[in-house]
């Protein structure tokens, strides 16, 4: 008897998590798979895509399991889940992170917030959310994220054995780092024991979202004549939001000596001045505020102040909207 809950109609039960580089979504797709074959002896099958390779930058991976008789023949991405797992909310902005999930399908997503905040900004209609502050128990275990969303995800997929990703973590961590075996294990057990679950009625026959697949604005039919290039590279347009990890730097205006530390270490460029005359008269720049469009939430300008005018802070939805200040480029536009 087959212990997966769904299938398609190849008999697939499949999975994708949507993050960014840095939160570790590639390597808890493997384990997932792995204590999915290893533990309870299905077929599985995982594999990750994404760009550039660097931290930051969007990635998904995706995990198919079917009954032991049931061989994995296809390699595709997926495009019809019957579980989503959202590492990074920012990813709303950018990426349609629920794009064919099944109508009775799950999403799991790390986040501060209320369920019904959370569904406006996916567009859920129906189905069940799942909801994790997977942030706060990495940083609390000083773990990582990803630990934490495999226990919520073991706790989603509760046809799978936890016990089997018990072992997943000790034999992934044991030889070569032994001091990180049980801070993970208390991250996944509490990551298995806080997901909190809410489920919005599926009205009947519904078919759940369509899924739709990027394709590039230009190609051989509509290319300018020429080819011309109407957009040429220019990081005034660039939105580094989606790179950042939940901390941003917070400004106090009233410690800031203007030292311009903060901006000599700083690798995008974030910080704005205005010239001004001090106390003297005499000219000077003084620091106005965080362009938090360009903000990957690096937190060096942190390190490097020397009287704590930035302090971190975990970020909230629309402070950096709130509190940003815009850099004023006269010789270029938006």
């Amino acid at each position: 008897m087959s212990i997966l809950p769904k299938k398609n109609d190849l008999g697939f039960y499949e999975i994708r998590l949507e993050s960014i580089g840095g939160l570790g979504a590639n390597l808890a797709g493997k384990m997932l798979a792995e204590a999915g074959v290893l533990g309870l002896g299905l077929n599985g099958m995982n594999f990750s895509s994404y760009g550039s390779e660097k931290k930051g930058s969007p990635v998904k991976a995706f995990i198919r399991f079917s009954d032991p008789d049931v061989l994995i023949r296809a390699a595709s991405p997926i495009e019809r889940p019957h579980v989503v797992g959202v590492f990074h909310e920012a990813l709303y902005k950018t990426v349609d992170v629920v794009s064919g999930l099944d109508s009775h399908g799950i999403v799991l997503v790390n986040s501060t917030r209320q369920f019904d905040g959370v569904r406006a900004d996916l567009h859920l209609e129906y189905g069940t959310l799942a909801v994790i502050d997977a942030l706060e128990i990495a940083v609390e275990e000083k773990t990582k994220v990803n630990t934490a969303m495999l226990g919520a995800l073991f706790r989603v997929c509760d046809f799978l054995d936890p016990e089997a990703m018990r072992n997943v973590i000790r034999k992934t961590f044991e030889k070569k780092y032994p001091h990180f075996v049980e801070p993970n294990l208390r991250t996944f057990d509490r990551g298995f024991n806080e997901v909190q679950f809410k489920t919005y009625e599926v009205p009947e026959g519904s078919a759940g979202k369509a899924f739709v697949r990027p394709e590039p604005v230009l190609g051989y039919a509509t290319q300018p004549m020429g080819g011309a290039i109407i957009n040429p590279g220019n990081s005034i347009l660039k939105d580094l939001s989606g790179s950042r990890q939940g901390f941003l730097p917070e400004y106090h205006d009233s410690k800031c000596i203007h030292c311009a530390a903060c901006d000599t270490v700083c690798p995008d460029f974030c910080f704005v001045w205005e010239e001004g005359t001090d106390k003297k008269g005499r000219p000077q720049m003084f620091l106005s505020g965080i362009d938090y469009q360009y903000c990957k939430g690096c937190l060096k300008c942190v390190q490097a102040c020397p009287v704590d005018a930035l302090t971190e802070m975990r970020e909230e939805i629309g402070y950096a909207e709130e509190n940003r200040v815009p850099h004023k480029f006269v010789l270029a536009s938006n």
